[in-house]
């Protein structure tokens, strides 16, 4: 039995008690704090305590498509004590096994995977063997399966841990850049002579541009203003232009990677491009809108992840990922400023930080919890 209650007292902050940080599902600017006592674990389940996770505009977006793409559903809030108008935004992050009602999964353990903005999660560890396991939890057995592993620290090749920020604030987004390099490539970029990135500033974009410059087909930025000089200074793109010139592209086969989600841009491109946009793909977002129903198609890491598991085997997947992960921690690291805060006041400051879109493109926000 899983027991949480609301609470609006003002020193939840230093409370040592298990706490849910939760946002309203039709206003993100909404949030809540609940409070409760620690849950009571049945056989075959295991108490994770969280320890530090990132907050990044992937967060954002997980939230905005949290219907569409199932990812409420990950984390309920019922058992917290909070009705279904709120939500819990994934995370992603470290936890330590905390209490084990699992012989193979002993305390102490730590983990990386996905997490819920709480102090505490339950997870029925499956399939449990060096690299981790997977949570067989009844609410999760239809969710896409990537997002249900738990990574051992002992048994992942890419662990650092003086890295730890880093995995928190990039490895799922890397993840993300990773299969989406992949997918162009392996589909010889669609014929397209360049690729445009929106929001080409953001994690996600020049992550995966980095694995794609100098590859074949021009690799090009729509950012901010304020993120020109930023973005230039990545050395992964071809052009880097503000949005307000995004009608100078060159006109030839495009495929145009959308991550911020602004209909004003699509708008802009296909009158540039017309029939030379080969392809439109929304891969994510950074602001509050989402861009799947007018794009042409949706990027869905887990499907490509799925074809290359059949084509690869895991291992090989694995090694491939940890290479590529290691050139990019080299390129990046220079360049991020990591911002460390604690408790369950500073993730909310940061959910709101992050929401916003004032946290710049250099900082990486990391909470301990």
């Amino acid at each position: 039995m899983h027991l949480f209650g609301l609470t609006d007292d003002p020193s939840v902050g230093t409370m040592s008690r298990p706490w849910t940080l939760a946002v309203a599902r039709d206003d993100l600017r909404q949030t809540t704090i609940a409070a409760g006592d620690p849950p009571q674990l049945s056989d075959g389940e295991v108490l994770l305590r969280v320890a530090r996770v990132g907050l990044t505009a992937n967060n954002v977006t997980y939230a905005v498509l949290g219907e569409a793409m199932r990812y409420w559903e990950f984390f309920p809030p019922e058992p917290r004590g909070l009705s279904r108008r709120w939500g819990l935004p994934p995370l992603w992050g470290f936890a330590d096994v905390a209490a084990s009602a699992v012989s193979e999964v002993p305390v102490g353990l730590r983990v990386y995977g996905y997490l819920p903005p709480a102090s505490h999660l339950v997870v029925r560890p499956a399939r449990v063997d060096g690299s981790g396991f997977r949570d067989a939890s009844t609410h999760r057995a239809n969710l896409p399966t990537p997002y249900n592993a738990y990574r051992s620290t002992s048994g992942d090749p890419v662990y650092r841990a003086d890295q730890e920020d880093l995995l928190v604030l990039f490895r799922p987004l890397f993840y993300t850049a990773f299969m989406l390099a992949d997918q162009l490539t392996d589909n010889d970029f669609y014929g397209a002579g360049q690729l445009v990135f929106s929001s080409a500033s953001s994690k996600t974009a020049y992550a995966a541009a980095l694995q794609l410059h100098g590859r074949g087909p021009r690799v090009v930025a729509l950012t901010s203003p304020g993120n020109v000089a930023f973005t230039r200074s990545l050395g992964c793109y071809d052009e880097v232009l503000p949005y307000a010139d995004a009608g100078d592209l060159a006109v030839l086969p495009t495929v145009y990677l959308d991550l911020s989600g602004a209909p004003a841009t699509r708008a802009t491109l296909r009158e540039r491009l017309a029939d030379q946009l080969i392809r439109d793909i929304a891969v994510g977002l950074t602001t509050q809108v989402s861009n799947a129903a007018t794009a042409g198609e949706v990027f869905f890491a887990p499907v490509q992840i799925r074809k290359r598991r059949l084509e690869w085997g895991n291992d090989g997947l694995e090694q491939r990922f940890a290479e590529a992960w290691r050139h990019f921690t080299v390129a990046v690291l220079p360049r991020l400023e990591v911002h460390t805060e604690d408790g369950p006041d500073a993730l909310r400051q940061a959910w709101q930080e992050v929401l916003a879109g004032r946290t710049p493109a250099h900082v990486g926000r990391v909470v301990t919890m």
